[in-house]
């Protein structure tokens, strides 16, 4: 029977997600954490190994997350199959841990199940497992229920309590929300495991040979695991506070925070229980948030709470499923606020067990008098529900236009850090070429928030590209403006005076934008392009020779870098830099022209002929290939 369940959930599950495995990566943090981190995309180095354990990156320390990521790219390289894959594989994992640890604990088969498809197919969920940046959230979880299992084992003296400490250290370094493990541990005590007397209320525990202990003998037991908690707050708190992820009350204060906090406890339950207008992004509303709604919820959460307490005795599983939710929620709940959202669904991954908890032991308790039969059939009806409404979730994850398109259409609340959606889709628009549209989205984001100095930036670009430089060069310096050590719109301010023809202006830009970021390639690569157009070749040489040092794998660095050794006569240098570009990115059909030619000029024309012959493969429209090809047929024959 346990066998047959566990196929069922795994079969559930794969139905609502598979359609994942047809998506890419979105430029939403996918490419902050796997497309463009150089440390994922060398694979499995000493080097990047190293750095995932000493290093924090994108205001995060979590190593296990990134070595996580560093394996799918050395099985899987960057296609987003084998990362989507990962994540489902690690959900559907989570999922049957789940059923077997509830099992295991409680001794009930079907209220167990209940919990585990909720868990499985929940809409709420979608956002963890249909994000591939969001693999630290399903892969700390994990963990989290392996810590479950290795403490019951340590209760049912089975195991050495070692092995917790060992999980819960692995799932903090995937993501350290767990830091309130060591309070959820204490409420399992209380139920199902029933190791300790509450208000007079203990109870024998479904599981055998449960020996009953002191509130401070179970306490003191978990010492290694509130040291461990601790570390963790603290290697967070600066990891986080020093990629400026942290929002001090300068920037939000403490009434919105409390405020916001009281009523997204609220808002995460109306969502589980009406799982309509989700979105990737919940705009903070500062300040502006009405005092009565916070109110209202926070004397929700009371009465809610003194309800489940003055429950304890006779429906433990209220209090554990109440304080499971509340508790695993404090964390992101937004006290100390990380990131501009006002809430977010992937924060619900683990906390809404509790909840799921609450309804698989309560409901059946609360009509009990009434006829049972109703239960299966009421499950029946819902949860298929469920799984049409998570499918349809899922479909907004598509790629970063869909996913953005529907954040905008179910947000009403458009403020000023709404901007982020709108910068988002606009960049996913332009990266589509559809710069009209693009540059539509980005005034958009403007006119939400003129401070942001991003959508400026990208407003600028998109004006780039249908050439209206003039007007980008407004945007650029409204950026710079806003952030004038903004190195990034230095570069492109740069390369709308080049493309004006202002060379000589443009080299200054160019310098600023590498003496605010030392480890720009970019800016050394466009240097490189300015000071070749002036005709001064060994100062371009160098720069995209410091390009290359920053970033081996820049394919358009060694393509140029190998056109400039082929002027000053050193083929058989631009040859290796030709190769180089070819090796990494072997669908660079320029790249493939110009050796041909390198190698043309070499006298050795068959080899030519198959550089012409692959970039032709490649780009069948390709003149200049084509020219080149009957040139080296001409001179072969």
């Amino acid at each position: 029977m346990r066998i047959v369940i566990s196929l069922f959930l795994i079969a559930v599950t794969f139905l609502v997600y598979g359609q994942v495995l047809d998506y890419g990566f979105l430029n939403f943090d996918d490419n902050k954490y796997v497309t463009e981190n150089a440390h994922i995309t060398n694979g499995f180095t000493r080097e990047d190994v190293v750095w995932a354990f000493t290093e924090s990156y994108a205001s995060n320390w979590h190593p296990l997350t990134w070595l996580s990521h560093m394996l799918d790219f050395e099985i899987y390289g960057l296609d987003p199959f084998g990362h989507h894959l990962t994540n489902l594989i690690i959900h559907i994992a989570n999922t049957l841990l789940l059923f077997w640890v509830l099992m295991k604990m409680t001794g009930t088969v079907w209220r167990s199940v209940f919990v585990a498809v909720m868990f499985a197919v929940h809409p709420l969920n979608v956002e963890s497992v249909a994000w591939i940046a969001e693999r630290k959230n399903v892969l700390s979880v994990f963990f989290f229920f392996l810590t479950l299992w290795a403490y019951i084992d340590y209760v049912e003296k089975k195991r050495s309590f070692l092995f917790v400490v060992l999980f819960l250290a692995f799932g903090l370094m995937a993501k350290p929300m767990l830091v309130t493990v060591p309070f959820l541990l204490i409420l399992l005590d209380f139920w199902p495991l029933r190791r300790w007397n509450f208000g007079g209320f203990a109870g024998e525990s479904e599981m055998s040979a449960i020996k009953t202990e002191s509130l401070g003998r179970l306490i003191l037991e978990k010492l290694p695991l509130f040291i461990l908690v601790a570390g963790s707050c603290v290697i967070t708190f600066i990891a986080q506070k020093g990629g400026d992820a942290v929002r001090t009350t300068e920037l939000r204060s403490f009434y919105s925070s409390v405020a916001n906090g009281l009523i997204s406890y609220v808002e995460y339950i109306e969502k589980f229980a009406w799982p309509r207008g989700l979105s990737v992004f919940y705009p903070h509303a500062g300040d502006s948030i009405s005092g009565w709604k916070a109110l209202t919820c926070g004397l929700i959460l009371v009465v809610v709470t003194t309800w489940v307490v003055r429950s304890i005795q006779r429906a433990p599983y209220f209090a554990v499923g109440w304080f499971w939710y509340l508790g695993t929620l404090v964390p992101v709940i937004g006290i100390v606020q990380v990131g501009e959202q006002a809430m977010a669904d992937r924060y619900t991954y683990l906390p809404m067990i509790g909840i799921f908890i609450c309804i698989a032991w309560g409901f059946p308790e609360l009509i009990k008098n009434a006829k049972q039969k109703l239960i299966p059939i009421l499950a029946g009806t819902f949860i298929p529900i469920l799984m049409l409404l998570t499918w349809a979730q899922v479909k907004h994850w598509e790629n970063s236009v869909t996913l953005f398109e529907h954040a905008i259409d179910v947000n009403e609340n458009e403020t000023p850090s709404f901007v982020i959606a709108y910068n988002n889709l606009g960049h996913a628009l332009l990266s589509e070429q559809r710069f009209e549209d693009a540059v539509t989205v980005f005034q958009r984001a403007v006119e939400i928030n003129p401070n942001y100095s991003k959508a400026q930036n990208n407003l600028g670009n998109a004006l780039s590209e249908l050439k209206r430089y003039d007007k980008a060069i407004g945007y650029y310096q409204q950026a710079i403006k806003i952030e004038p050590d903004y190195a990034e719109a230095f570069n492109n301010f740069a390369n709308a005076l080049r493309n004006r023809g202002q060379l000589k202006e443009s080299v200054e830009y160019y310098r600023e934008a590498i003496r605010l970021d030392g480890e720009y390639d970019e800016a050394h690569f466009n240097l490189g392009i300015t000071w070749s157009q002036q005709g001064q070749l060994e100062k371009a040489i160098a720069q995209y020779q410091k390009a290359l040092e920053i970033n081996s794998k820049f394919t358009k660095a060694h393509n140029n870098l190998a056109g400039l050794l082929a002027q000053k006569g050193d083929i058989s240098g631009a040859i290796l830099h030709y190769r180089q570009a070819i090796a990494i990115d072997p669908g660079f059909a320029k790249a493939h022209n110009n050796l041909g030619s390198a190698l043309a000029g070499q006298g050795k024309f068959k080899e030519s002929i198959l550089s012409f012959e692959k970039a032709l493969s490649i780009d069948p429209n390709y003149i200049d290939a084509q020219k080149n090809l009957e040139l080296a047929h001409s001179l072969v024959k």
